[in-house]
C-alpha cells in the first residue's frame, strides 16, 4: 500500500492511497471460492460451477465489495502510518484501476489543529460569603408566600392586591386573540401584562369598570401588535389581600420539618449552605473556563464548528418545540457559543494531556455524595451512580473539569471577593 498525503487550505488534508491489485484479486478469489460452495447456475449442481462463471456473475459485485471494505481498512492503517488526526469523516473518491491493475482512492478531511497552550495571565475573583440568619428569613418570607392565601376585602386594591378581573382588548376598534378573558386572577405588580396594566388597576373597587387606553411594546412577541395602541375595557369582579400562614409548628410540618420551626430553620440553612458552595464554585469555575477561552484564541477546523453548530441548533429546536415551525435558525445565532466550546473543549483536553490530569476517585466519590445528598435515600442514589458507567463517566468529567479549574487557579493570580449569600443567587 502507497500512500501521499497533500496539504490544502487551512486544516485540509488529502490523502492518496494506492492498493494493489493483487491484494485486491487474492480477496476477490477467496469470496468467490466461498460462493461457490452454495451458488446455484442453470445446469450445475451446488459446488460444481466453473471460477469463470462465478466470476462473470458475482466478479462485479464481490470487487465493489473488497474494494468498499478495503478502502475502509486502509483508511485507518494509512492515517495512522502518517500519524494524522482526522476531526471528522473523510470524503473518499474511489479510481478505477488503472492499466497496471492498480486502485487507488483520495481521502479529504480536515485535521485536528496543534495546539499551544498560552500563559494563564488574568486575575479570578474567589466570592466569600456566609449563610446569615436574614437570608434563612429571607428564605422563610418565600415559603410563606408559597402558602399564601387570599381573602376578599371591601376595600380599593393596593399594589401586591389580587384582583379577579374580566378584560377585553381591542386594537383599532376591533378584538385580537388573547385579547378578552374573563374571572383572572391578577396579582398588581407581577408584571404579568403589558405596562401600565396593573398600575391602571390600583385604586379600583369590587365592581368598578375601568378604561385602560395602552400601548403594546415595540419587541411584543406578537408581531402585528408590537407598538400599536390598544384599549382594554376591564370589570373588577373580587379585590383580595394576601395571607401569609405564621411561622409555626404546622407551618414547618408542611416541609417534612416535623420536629418544628428550629428543625425547619436547621433544614433550610443546610440546603443554602450546599447551595452557596455551589454558586461559588460555579463563579470561579465561569471565570477559569474564560479565562482560559480569552487566553487561548485558535483557528478550528470547519467540520468541528459545523458540528457544535449543528448541535446547538438541535437543543434549540428542542427547546422551542413546536413553536419553532419549520424555520431554521439562522447560524449565526449559535456561532460564537459552538466557537467558545470547541475551543475550550480541545484547549482543556491539551492541558489535561500535557498536566497528566487524572481523574481523582476520591473526588468523584465526593462528587456522587453530594448529587445524592439532596434526594431521601441518597445511599441509593449513590448506588444508581456506581451501578451505571454512563453516569459515572459523567461524573468522573465534572470532576476531570474541576482539576482543570484547581489547575487554573494555581497559575492564576487569585483574590477574595466579599459578597453575600443574596448576590451570588441574584447573579447566578
Amino acid at each position: 500500500m502507497q500512500v501521499s498525503v497533500e496539504s490544502g487550505e487551512g486544516f485540509e488534508r488529502r490523502l492518496i492511497v494506492e492498493l494493489p491489485a493483487e491484494r485486491i484479486d487474492a480477496e476477490v478469489a477467496k469470496r468467490l471460492k466461498q460462493i461457490s460452495r452454495t451458488a446455484k447456475l442453470d445446469g450445475f449442481r451446488p459446488g460444481k460451477v466453473p471460477m469463470n462463471m462465478l466470476r462473470r456473475h458475482y466478479g462485479g459485485q464481490v470487487l465493489q465489495e473488497v474494494y468498499g471494505q478495503m478502502i475502509e481498512t486502509s483508511y485507518k492503517e494509512a492515517v495512522r502510518q502518517e500519524k494524522l488526526h482526522p476531526a471528522g469523516m473523510p470524503k473518499i473518491e474511489p479510481k478505477e484501476a488503472d492499466e497496471d491493475g492498480l486502485f487507488s482512492y483520495v481521502a479529504t478531511f480536515e485535521v485536528m489543529p496543534e495546539i499551544e497552550l498560552a500563559p494563564l495571565e488574568g486575575e479570578i475573583k474567589r466570592p466569600v460569603a456566609a449563610v446569615g440568619e436574614q437570608d434563612i428569613d429571607e428564605m422563610i418570607e418565600k415559603l410563606r408566600k408559597q402558602r399564601a392565601t387570599w381573602d376578599g376585602v371591601e376595600r380599593a386594591a393596593e399594589e401586591g392586591d389580587q384582583v379577579r378581573i374580566n378584560f377585553k382588548g381591542t386594537v383599532d376598534g376591533e378584538t385580537f386573540e388573547g385579547g378578552s378573558a374573563d374571572d383572572v386572577d391578577l396579582v398588581l405588580g407581577s408584571k404579568r401584562m403589558i405596562e401600565g396594566f396593573e398600575s391602571g388597576l390600583v385604586g379600583v373597587v369590587k365592581a368598578e369598570k375601568r378604561t385602560l387606553d395602552l400601548e403594546f411594546p415595540q419587541d411584543y412577541h406578537v408581531e402585528e401588535l408590537a407598538g400599536k395602541p390598544v384599549t382594554f375595557e376591564v370589570e373588577a369582579n373580587q379585590v383580595s389581600e394576601e395571607v401569609l400562614p405564621p411561622v409555626d409548628d404546622d407551618f414547618a410540618k408542611e416541609f417534612d420539618a416535623e420536629e418544628g420551626v428550629d428543625k425547619l430553620k436547621a433544614d433550610i440553612r443546610e440546603n443554602m449552605q450546599r447551595e452557596l458552595i455551589q454558586r461559588i464554585q460555579s463563579r470561579i469555575k465561569a471565570q477559569a473556563m474564560d479565562l482560559i477561552y480569552r487566553m487561548n484564541k485558535i483557528d478550528l477546523p470547519t467540520v468541528l464548528m459545523d458540528e457544535e453548530v449543528k448541535a446547538l441548533r438541535k437543543q434549540a429546536r428542542e427547546r422551542l418545540g413546536r413553536s419553532a415551525g419549520a424555520f431554521e435558525l439562522p447560524r449565526e445565532m449559535f456561532e460564537e457559543q459552538a466557537r467558545r466550546r470547541v475551543t475550550l473543549g480541545l484547549v482543556i483536553d491539551e492541558i489535561i494531556k500535557q498536566n497528566d490530569i487524572r481523574v481523582d476517585n476520591d473526588l468523584v466519590r465526593r462528587k456522587v455524595e453530594e448529587f445524592a445528598a439532596s434526594y431521601e435515600q441518597p445511599e441509593e442514589v449513590v448506588k444508581h451512580y456506581y451501578a451505571s458507567q454512563q453516569q459515572l463517566a459523567t461524573v468522573q468529567n465534572v470532576v476531570l473539569e474541576d482539576q482543570v479549574v484547581d489547575w487554573v487557579l494555581d497559575q492564576a493570580d487569585v483574590s477574595d471577593e466579599q459578597t453575600s449569600f443574596a448576590a451570588l443567587t441574584e447573579q447566578g
